[in-house]
């Protein structure tokens, strides 16, 4: 059952990681963590900026005691049963996002049993996103997210709540989140583009504080995905 395979996989944070019982060969995850990219349909650029969750990647293993598989770019398609084998992934883009009905029931499934869905918008996916996640959790509405959430103290302090990584629309960055059963399950990021501050520095020309805060949020959210 996909549920006690999360239960398996969600008791790891700071020891050697989940006895997960997939083959381990190129394709399919063994015990280690890896961010694994959401692909989509629709025409939005799901597959943007490949570098930022290898970089990422690095990142929690330098910084943290996250078991974390080799950083390269993992992606799962929304219509596999292979999303199930990712306790977190990513989806980002600037354009539009579309799910099907079986693809909402899937990934609403996957939400369901323990699996944690980080959306980043990388402006212009705003509307496509909320329009889309309604599919999922037609009964769930998004909610914003207090600053004294756990997301923003479980490993680095965020006082103020999300930083502001890029600009957009100069608005303040605003984090949102959708829960089922009191878990929240899906994280969504606006006004801020945390993941483009994890792109290789000659893709958006950020400055290191801004790169080292998109990082240090970035654990953020990953430490309290696999924690809560």
């Amino acid at each position: 059952m996909h549920k006690k395979k999360f239960l398996i996989l969600f008791f790891f944070l700071f020891t050697p990681l989940f006895l997960f019982s997939q083959p381990k060969d190129n394709d399919k995850p063994g015990s280690k963590f890896r961010i694994a990219r959401l692909k989509y349909s629709g025409g939005g650029d799901w597959y943007n900026d490949p570098s930022a969750e290898v970089n990422m990647m690095d990142y929690l293993k330098k910084n943290t005691t996250i078991d974390v598989d080799v950083p390269k770019f993992y992606t799962v398609d929304i219509a596999s049963d292979d999303i199930f084998d990712y306790p977190f992934i990513l989806i980002t883009g600037h354009g539009n996002i579309e799910f099907s009905q079986s693809e909402s029931a899937r990934l609403k499934k996957y939400c369901e049993s323990g699996g944690f869905l980080y959306a980043d918008d990388d402006y212009g996916m705003d509307t496509a996103f909320r329009r889309e996640i309604k599919k999922v959790f037609p009964e769930n509405p998004m909610q914003e997210l207090p600053f004294n959430h756990k997301i923003y103290n479980c490993h680095y302090l965020f006082p103020n709540g999300l930083p502001k990584i890029h600009e957009h629309d100069g608005k303040p960055p605003q984090g949102f989140g959708i829960f089922y059963e009191g878990r929240l399950c899906v994280y969504y990021t606006y006004e801020t583009n945390i993941s483009d501050g994890w792109a290789d520095t000659q893709e958006h020309q950020d400055p290191p504080e801004k790169r080292e805060e998109a990082f240090k949020m970035g654990t953020n959210i990953i430490v309290y995905a696999l924690t809560n």
